[in-house]
């Protein structure tokens, strides 16, 4: 669509198209504290409603665009509607209690990465659709004139029933009143409700910003990872990487994706329930800087390239990404952690909001920063090839540390009491 719409050459495509994404990105961080807020004052159901009609309008519109310029308008347009993972974040929380929120959690992170799966499956079956079903669409002008407006009004409709359905029959989760907790809190947020605080007095309150701290930087972790490791599986193996196929990049990333579904809903809700939130966060902080050494050992067996050493690389490497997966489930955790450490259910839009606000602007450049890295690495040969893999260790070794200093919620307390 870059290409058709800008008329840029093909090593330029990549730049525009993470252009348009960081554009979404950044407006993403600058109105999701605005969201957070509303959702806090007039209730979670309203910010939820409003901002998946305006997800879905900007969507429609997005698969319509002719320009650059228009992909970047409706794209901005789409991110100024940030109100609806903030608050359906915050509903989840809100219709938990302690002894269920680690379930329901895992569920709305496996959901939210089928719906990743899906998405692009679906946009890109549907693209140009005159030219890949010219029997069904090849005489219909319209879809001639803007071949990819069938992918985003069908996503749009998609959205469409999410906001009808979220109208009709999703219940409002604040519940308003100086003394009033969510329905189905049992333990921690029973506390008195505080008076309003502004951003800065949240920020202020125990534990707030060391939890805000570890998830920052866990989202760069996972940010980092996942722009490095397609690009990392495709480079050569003389120059520091895998060397595979396409193909073989779909298989990886698909049992990526397979093994992270299986951490969430088999693994983590008996885990979380052992050792809580601060220990499932610190036994995959333990375990990260391990697992980034193994993508520099696999290359090392490839570069001996002996009939022993391949047979070692493709049975270490698919059980490496299988147990490597599980770190899916500090993301997960350190949700519950944002939710332990509200001061009370009153904050807990504006507290989702503030995490994803850094969320959403880390999400502007990580990628592109990591990426150039790694291209900087490769190209200089840099520690043979492997620079990256020590800059991602030594982010790994510096959660760890940072994992340490989490506040212990109150919550996990008074339900061992």
């Amino acid at each position: 669509m870059v290409q058709e719409n800008g008329n840029v050459p093909d090593s330029d495509i990549g730049f525009y198209s993470g252009l348009i994404e960081s554009m979404f990105s950044l407006t993403q961080a600058i109105v999701m504290i605005f969201w957070g807020r509303a959702a806090d004052l007039i209730g979670r159901k309203p910010v939820l409603v409003s901002s998946l009609f305006g997800v879905t309008f900007a969507t429609a519109l997005f698969g319509m665009a002719k320009s650059i310029p228009q992909m970047i308008l409706f794209r901005c347009i789409a991110g100024v509607f940030a109100g609806t993972i903030v608050t359906i974040r915050t509903m989840i929380a809100e219709h938990s209690t302690p002894k269920t929120q680690a379930r329901a959690f895992s569920w709305f992170a496996f959901t939210g990465n089928l719906g990743i799966f899906l998405g692009p499956l679906l946009g890109g079956a549907l693209a140009n659709p005159t030219r890949q079903y010219p029997g069904a669409f090849g005489s219909i002008e319209f879809f001639k004139k803007y071949p990819y407006s069938l992918s985003s009004l069908i996503i749009a409709l998609i959205g469409a029933t999410a906001a009808v359905c979220s109208l009709l029959f999703i219940e409002e989760t604040l519940k308003k009143g100086p003394n009033s907790v969510s329905r189905d809190s049992e333990v921690a947020l029973d506390a008195p409700v505080q008076s309003d605080l502004s951003t800065v007095q949240l920020l202020k309150a125990p534990g707030v910003c060391k939890v805000l701290y570890v998830f920052a930087h866990i989202t760069i972790l996972a940010f980092a990872y996942t722009a490095i490791i397609p690009v990392f599986w495709y480079t050569p193996v003389h120059l520091g990487g895998f060397s595979f196929t396409p193909f073989q990049i779909s298989l990886m990333m698909g049992l990526n994706g397979a093994a992270q579904a299986a951490w969430l809903l088999l693994v983590f809700p008996p885990l979380h329930h052992r050792i809580g939130s601060n220990g499932v966060i610190r036994l995959c902080a333990l375990a990260y800087p391990l697992f980034f050494l193994c993508c520099p050992l696999g290359n090392v067996l490839l570069r001996m390239d002996t009939e022993g050493s391949l047979k070692i690389f493709w049975v270490f490497m698919p059980v490496t990404l299988v147990l490597g997966s599980g770190f899916a489930m500090s993301f997960t955790a350190i949700q519950l952690a944002i939710n332990d450490i509200a001061p009370s259910p009153k904050f807990l839009g504006t507290l989702n909001a503030l995490a994803l606000t850094g969320s959403s602007g880390l999400r502007a450049f990580c990628p592109a920063l990591f990426t150039s890295l790694f291209a900087l690495g490769t190209r200089t040969q840099l520690a043979g090839g492997y620079a990256i893999w020590i800059i991602m260790f030594l982010l790994g070794a510096a959660l760890l540390i940072s994992a340490k200093y989490l506040p212990e919620p109150e919550a996990h307390k008074e339900q061992d009491d």
